[in-house]
């Protein structure tokens, strides 16, 4: 059992909602939409995931900062794989 810090934050997991490849900028020569440390509002696009030459975006739901990016430019994911973690 793991007994919770009160002051640790609250981390969330954002998901690729569908098979794919993950792009973390809009296009090769554009820089990434977030790094590790960017501040995040609600609704902001973290990335893209491509099937078949269509593009959804992957949003965020709530406010925070990104803490750790677990999928690398170009890499293949599957729906339900964690991207990124977020701490409020």
């Amino acid at each position: 059992m793991k007994l919770e810090d009160p002051h640790e934050m609250a981390q969330h997991e954002i998901v690729s909602p569908l098979p794919g490849t993950f792009y973390r900028r809009p296009s090769p020569d554009a820089t990434p939409f977030v790094d590790v440390g960017s501040t995040l509002a609600p609704g902001a696009v973290v990335g893209i995931v491509e099937v078949m030459k269509q593009f959804t975006e992957i949003e965020t739901a709530a406010a925070g900062r990104v803490v750790e990016i677990l999928v690398d430019d170009g890499e293949p994911v599957d729906a339900g794989q964690v991207l990124m973690r977020t701490e409020e």
